[in-house]
């Protein structure tokens, strides 16, 4: 199972981009601070497909939790094969809303405790 939970900063304010398919694509950039002090944070970019409206909300410096999974994906540019590694988000959330992550939370560990006992 493929499983990740992010909780961070946001370095920059979301990108929204529409595919030629015309699936929206939000990018974010998520600043993970390390559990040990004196580390250097982690950055991690993070997509999110199809994003509700209330993503175009979020700004620099706003805490979230990011649910979903780590993918690497493969791209041509400059005549080479390139790739990056990134979260794809299922859910974004403001930290601040404590309910509702901790829901996505919940959720996210039952579906691994499922797989585990499966």
């Amino acid at each position: 199972m493929n499983l990740t939970v992010v909780r961070g900063r946001l370095s920059r304010p979301p990108s929204i981009r529409e595919l030629p398919s015309g699936t929206r694509l939000a990018s974010l950039d998520v600043t993970a601070e390390r559990d040990v002090e004196g580390e250097r944070a982690d950055s991690v970019p993070v997509i999110w497909r199809d994003p509700p409206a209330s993503v175009e909300g979020l700004d620099t410096d706003d805490v979230v939790v990011v649910v979903g999974r780590v993918r690497r994906r493969f791209f041509r540019a400059g005549g080479m094969t390139q790739s990056r590694t990134e979260v794809e988000a299922d859910v974004v959330l403001r930290a601040r809303q404590k309910a509702r992550v901790q829901r996505a939370v919940t959720e996210a560990g039952a579906t691994l405790e499922d797989l585990l006992a499966g």
